[in-house]
């Protein structure tokens, strides 16, 4: 049986969980700006409370974004730190998926609409539908003012709000039958997302570990010369 780490820094918390022989352990804490200091004694304390050691892992999944840029790229560093020297794959995993995984494990939620609070006055959304405990993507995620966030094409029936982009509810088009906009991803559902990426082989190599922004991609490219 595998034994999977999962670690998070993309938001105010910080977060590690592992599943080692079926069972999944988990520290959970929100320490904003304090994650550089935090997240490897978490994880020590973490494989210390499993009597295991950090060679016995398998893969290390994280989130991989969006979120604060620092925080995730704390995350991509200390990753990348312990594969390399352990020379294991790594499992990047969308921090919006984690808060609609949340919002499916806390409340039964199976349509979310997550969203975190971008600054700049936008969101980072994504739609999720859940699928044999798995809640996945339903259209693309997208970081917008609050007021251009929309549900994806020829979706219907009830959605949960997840995260703290639903501070802007007033300004979201889409209604809620329920939300909870302080809600922040937790490494215990990123790991359950990372279970789901580990059977179906989607590990990649540590060097190919990357952050994902998404403001990266609504960037005006220059036209060339």
């Amino acid at each position: 049986m595998s034994t999977l780490l999962a670690l998070d820094t993309a938001t105010e918390a910080c977060s590690v969980a592992l599943l080692h022989d079926g069972k999944v352990t988990s520290h959970y804490e929100v320490i904003p700006r304090l994650h550089a200091q935090k997240l490897l004694p978490m994880i020590k304390d973490l494989l210390a409370e499993a009597g295991i050691e950090l060679s016995a892992v398998d893969a290390i999944a994280f989130g991989r974004g969006p979120g604060a840029f620092t925080g995730v790229r704390i995350a991509i560093g200390v990753v990348q730190g312990l594969a390399f020297a352990l020379e294991r794959p790594v499992l990047p995993i969308s921090n919006l998926a984690v808060l609609a995984q949340r919002a499916f494990r806390e409340h039964g939620a199976t349509q979310v609409a997550s969203a975190i609070d971008a600054r700049m006055d936008e969101v980072y959304w994504g739609c999720y539908r859940e699928q044999a405990g798995e809640m996945c993507l339903a259209g693309v995620e997208a970081v917008l003012p609050p007021e251009v966030a929309a549900l994806p094409d020829g979706a219907s029936g009830e959605w949960f709000g997840a995260g703290t982009g639903w501070g802007y509810a007033e300004r979201l088009s889409l209604k809620p039958y329920a939300m909870d906009a302080g809600m922040l991803p937790h490494a215990e559902d990123l790991l359950a997302l990372a279970r789901f990426a580990w059977a179906r082989g989607e590990a990649i190599t540590a060097d190919d570990a990357r952050p994902v922004y998404l403001r990266d991609k609504v960037a005006t490219p220059k036209a060339r010369p």
